[in-house]
């Protein structure tokens, strides 16, 4: 179980920030899309997945960039 602070912003807004752990467990990244379900027991956050494609290649293009020479290395091995 999770607990976090509705936080006002100077619109008179709020803001719901959510521990690193539920980001985390949940395969949540900042700029991620949430609906917002309204039940009679208080409020349902789902995470909207329309991308997994897009993040499946950010993901792939940072182990790239991680690990480019071992990579290349790699690569120079299967040719020979």
């Amino acid at each position: 179980m999770f607990k976090t602070t509705l936080h006002g912003l100077d619109d008179g807004s709020g803001a719901l920030l959510l521990p690193r752990e539920m980001l985390d467990s949940l395969d949540l990244q900042v700029g991620d899309e949430l609906q917002i379900i309204e039940t009679d027991d208080g409020l349902i956050l789902r995470p909207i997945r329309h991308d997994s494609y897009k993040r499946q290649m950010n993901a792939a293009r940072d182990v790239m960039d991680r690990y480019e020479a071992a990579l290349r290395k790699l690569s120079t091995l299967a040719n020979d």
